[in-house]
């Protein structure tokens, strides 16, 4: 989703990259002055300002916290921060845009990784996995599924109601088929749990548009929206 401030790429870069940068500056859970923090995020021809919506939905999101010590605004990073930034470097939609990428940055991914088991909590990718067993079985237990991935995906990239119908398929791909995950998303429809929305996605690609679901009347649909 592209962003309408004066940052440059993605709401979803930008969060990701205020995240790792808080990580890297906090090794040993200090807290971090919020005016650093801005100040080491942000990338040329970009301001500090540019970063106040995505500290404050950083911050609703549970992902950090905001505390004033001697007027001093400082951030630190939470348990769950540190979890969508696991899942933020690892979607298929982050990326460093660009020529150039800081040799501060490519080592914090490193050191990232490098840690990855001490920082991304494993109780949730095992309950995904669960998740992804039981929508196997049938409708009823894809639609739980389903629901529980679209909350998390609209929760933890702020996307306004409308998820990419192919970040829904990927998420829960080794759990059912293709086929039977179209039908089972028409029946959503059908049920008015979702609306599919068509339309156009900016930053359409061949194989997002593979994993996006063709309409028996013909139309692609992109988004799905959740009526209740």
């Amino acid at each position: 989703m592209a962003s309408t401030t004066g940052l440059q790429g993605t709401q979803l870069q930008a969060k990701t990259r205020v995240l790792l940068t808080l990580w890297d500056m906090e090794p040993n859970g200090e807290k971090v002055k919020k005016s650093e923090l801005t100040q080491k995020s942000k990338r040329s021809r970009e301001k500090a300002g540019d970063y106040k919506g995505i500290l404050q939905e950083l911050q609703s999101a549970g992902a950090i916290a905001i505390v004033t010590e001697k007027r001093v605004a400082k951030v630190s990073l939470t348990e769950k921060g540190k979890q969508i930034l696991g899942e933020g470097l690892k979607t298929p939609d982050f990326s460093f845009d660009g020529n150039q990428v800081g040799s501060k940055v490519v080592n914090a991914v490193l050191n990232w990784y490098r840690q990855s088991d001490a920082n991304v909590p494993t109780a949730p990718v095992r309950e995904k996995e669960e998740a992804k067993e039981e929508a196997i079985a049938s409708y009823e237990a894809f639609e739980k599924v389903a629901l529980s991935v679209y909350d998390r995906l609209n929760r933890d990239y702020n996307l306004d109601n409308l998820v990419q119908i192919y970040r829904i398929r990927r998420e829960i791909a080794s759990g059912v088929s293709r086929e039977q995950f179209k039908q089972w998303m028409l029946e959503m429809q059908a049920n008015d749990i979702f609306q599919l929305i068509g339309g156009e996605m900016p930053d359409i690609t061949p194989d997002r548009r593979e994993d996006s679901i063709e309409t028996p009347v013909g139309g692609l649909r992109y988004y799905a929206k959740r009526l209740n």
